[in-house]
């Protein structure tokens, strides 16, 4: 065994000896741990932004692009939001011991089904340090221990956010051990994470660009809760309000370029893109946004470069903004389910029946109406944070919060009956 496996190895084992604390530790004790965290990262806010200076000089130093320097920031900004988030997750209501079914059978048996930890999650994560927070804090919100590893760009910062929510746990009383953040760079620890490490880990969450998540689900021996990447569109519907349209569009792609939550693909109906596209794109090339549009689009807008096939499944994370038009919404729909992720889509329309065939013909994590993709966050859905948008179909699916971080088992009560 070599020496980054064994000490993956002894990670494990000391997280699984944490696991059995963490789940029976009252909610008050994990909420105090919370709150104290939240504490510790505000006031650790100078030493934060140090150690993150040191990962944004050696990412320009490798020639990361700018979008992934943004992913990586802080600012004092950034981190009070780390720290309201941390604060927001104390203030859920505890997701465990929650009965969400209670049945009595004809011989008499009580049975009910009551939410429950998964145990030991193995976080695998990129550039983004806020994902350290927010995993730790969910994680111990439901119950669970965290057994994090970072991308090396942003190992100071996360290694400086990690120290705040040990102190947090400790201020409670609980063991350090609880969130464990792997501390070496080395690529081999991802691989032994994804052996399972001896049944140690119950669930590992990828979350990063593609090729990550393709590894993990490709060679992991324990079950993967899959994030892949966010290729999200907006819809323009011929019912489309243009000032609505406008707002939302230029939202939808511009706020932030580099969220999985960013539209990559602008739809739009023929029956209003002459009229609209080229407002739209004015619009967004103001913003500095550039465009690559099929034939059609770029007839109405001629500043539109030629899109290629490839354009349709890029996640440009990058102020590019792929356009189609349309015949009407069943070909946008054709288009989302032959080119999309399964992460966010959205319609734009004042017809409330478009709007409700769209919702129920697209079958992704989060379908929206007349609302900015951006909204796909845990946040923005009153999680308190998230630890990826899962485009899974099993165990949960969209923001993954801490009742998503939950199992349950079956609690059967009964008077001496036995069975015949």
């Amino acid at each position: 065994m070599t020496a980054i496996a064994d000490q993956m190895l002894q990670r494990g084992r000391r997280a699984r000896a944490a696991a059995e604390t963490i789940r029976m530790a009252p909610p008050e004790v994990r909420t105090r741990a919370l709150h104290a965290a939240a504490a510790a990262l505000r006031a650790r806010s100078d030493a934060i932004l140090a150690a993150n200076a040191e990962d944004i000089a050696r990412a320009r130093d490798n020639g990361l692009s700018e979008a992934l320097i943004d992913r990586l920031a802080l600012s004092p900004a950034r981190i009070a939001a780390i720290a309201d988030a941390v604060a927001e997750v104390a203030g859920l209501p505890d997701p465990l011991g929650r009965e969400t079914a209670r049945w009595t059978r004809p011989n008499g048996l009580d049975i009910a089904r009551v939410s429950t930890p998964i145990g030991v999650l193995a976080i695998i994560y990129e550039s983004r340090p806020n994902v350290t927070a927010d995993a730790a804090a969910l994680c111990l919100r439901s119950g669970n221990v965290a057994l994090l590893r970072c991308g090396s760009v942003c190992l100071s910062s996360s290694l400086a956010i990690h120290a705040a929510m040990v102190e947090g746990l400790q201020a409670a009383g609980l063991p350090a051990d609880a969130v464990q953040l792997v501390d070496t760079p080395d690529r081999a620890a991802v691989g032994a994470l994804l052996t399972g490490l001896e049944g140690t880990v119950d669930l590992l969450i990828p979350r990063g660009g593609k090729s990550l998540v393709a590894r993990v689900q490709a060679e992991a021996r324990v079950p993967v809760l899959g994030h892949l990447e966010g290729l999200c569109h907006t819809y323009v519907h011929a019912a489309a309000d243009p000032g609505m349209a406008e707002r939302i569009v230029l939202n939808a792609k511009m706020r932030r370029v580099s969220v999985c939550g960013a539209t990559e693909t602008l739809l739009i109906d023929r029956a209003c893109a002459s009229a609209l596209l080229p407002r739209l794109a004015s619009a967004l090339e103001a913003a500095g946004c550039s465009l690559r549009g099929d034939a059609d689009s770029r007839a109405l807008v001629p500043s539109i470069a030629a899109a290629n096939e490839g354009d349709w499944t890029t996640e440009y994370l990058a102020p590019v903004l792929a356009v189609r038009v349309v015949d009407d919404l069943d070909q946008a729909v054709d288009h989302i389910r032959r080119y999309g992720s399964g992460h966010t889509e959205a319609i734009v329309t004042e017809d409330a029946q478009a709007a409700a065939a769209f919702l129920n013909a697209v079958d992704s994590a989060i379908v929206m109406w007349n609302a900015s993709t951006q909204f796909a966050d845990g946040g923005e859905f009153g999680f308190g944070g998230e630890i990826g948008i899962s485009t899974s179909r099993l165990h949960a699916r969209g923001p993954v919060g801490a009742e998503q971080l939950t199992s349950y088992k079956y609690v059967v009560r009964g008077t001496g009956q036995t069975r015949p």
